[in-house]
């Protein structure tokens, strides 16, 4: 870790826990001054707590453009400018057993966080950044607005409208030396499943829970796990500016599990020198 966000101020919503709070603490070891926004009170403060003078937090539903609005304002009022705009905060909408079941009740609020929130984020912005001279904005998607499968599908289409969302805002803002990207995480162990089976029984939203990761570790090709700090990592890059000639782009970071199902691991010693292989 060095200094490659130095002098840069941040904003990230949903930066309470999981995947922001990643993002939002190694931001801040590159050097960046960062603006946490979350529902979450005490999450938001232990996170900008960790970070002392380099970050602070403010309450925010990002559900609310107006409120979306004050948190750009206060980073440009608190540390004299913006420069990456990361629209992270998302919700899972609840687990249904189909879509025969789905009642579609949290289609509002599912779409209101994941959509609105990261139009409003990257429409606020930018019209700072259009007047700074630029800037970089990352959107939070998931693998599941990229690759189709069966359940959460509110939370599957509002990932997938996230990924045209900001390729179309790519094209629209490059103008103005604003780089418009997406990552699309995938079998990161966060509390989002955890939160979509609040429906069900602690025993069975555990079971569920479990049986999921099971599949995803299935479906995934490389043989670990991902981290939330991988997906920090792929933030910092989009951040600064190494990727200053990306924009419209969407990373996958889930290990392989887009491009195609994994080959069936070999673990007994081989003729490459003894090291894992994959065998159809």
């Amino acid at each position: 870790m060095g200094n490659e966000l130095a002098g840069k101020v941040a904003v990230v919503t949903g930066g309470a826990s999981g995947l922001g709070s990643a993002m939002v603490e190694r931001f801040v070891a590159e050097g960046a001054r960062v603006v946490v926004g979350d529902l979450d009170a005490d999450g938001g403060a232990r996170v900008a707590g960790r970070c002392r003078e380099s970050a602070l937090f403010e309450v925010t539903d990002v559900g609310d453009p107006e409120q979306v609005a004050r948190l750009v304002d206060l980073a440009v009022a608190r540390f004299g400018g913006l420069h990456i705009m990361c629209n992270n905060a998302g919700i899972s909408g609840t687990m249904h057993k189909s879509l025969l079941h789905d009642d579609l009740a949290d289609f509002q609020q599912v779409m209101s966080v994941n959509v609105l929130g990261v139009m409003a984020g990257t429409r606020f912005a930018a019209r700072h950044m259009s007047e700074q001279g630029g800037g970089s904005i990352i959107n939070l998607s998931s693998v599941g607005g990229v690759q189709a499968g069966g359940g959460v599908m509110t939370y599957r289409a509002s990932k997938a409208a996230v990924i045209h969302f900001t390729k179309s805002a790519a094209i629209e803002l490059a103008q103005y030396d604003i780089r418009v990207n997406c990552i699309a995480p995938g079998n990161i162990p966060t509390d989002l499943l955890a939160k979509a089976s609040t429906t069900m029984s602690p025993e069975k939203a555990e079971r569920m829970t479990r049986a999921m990761r099971d599949m995803m570790n299935q479906d995934r090709p490389l043989p670990r796990e991902g981290t939330p700090e991988d997906v920090a990592e792929a933030a910092v890059y989009f951040a600064g500016d190494r990727s200053r000639y990306l924009t419209g782009t969407v990373l996958t970071v889930d290990g392989g599990t887009t491009a195609g199902k994994p080959l069936r691991r070999r673990t007994e010693p081989a003729s490459n020198g003894g090291a894992p292989v994959g065998s159809s």
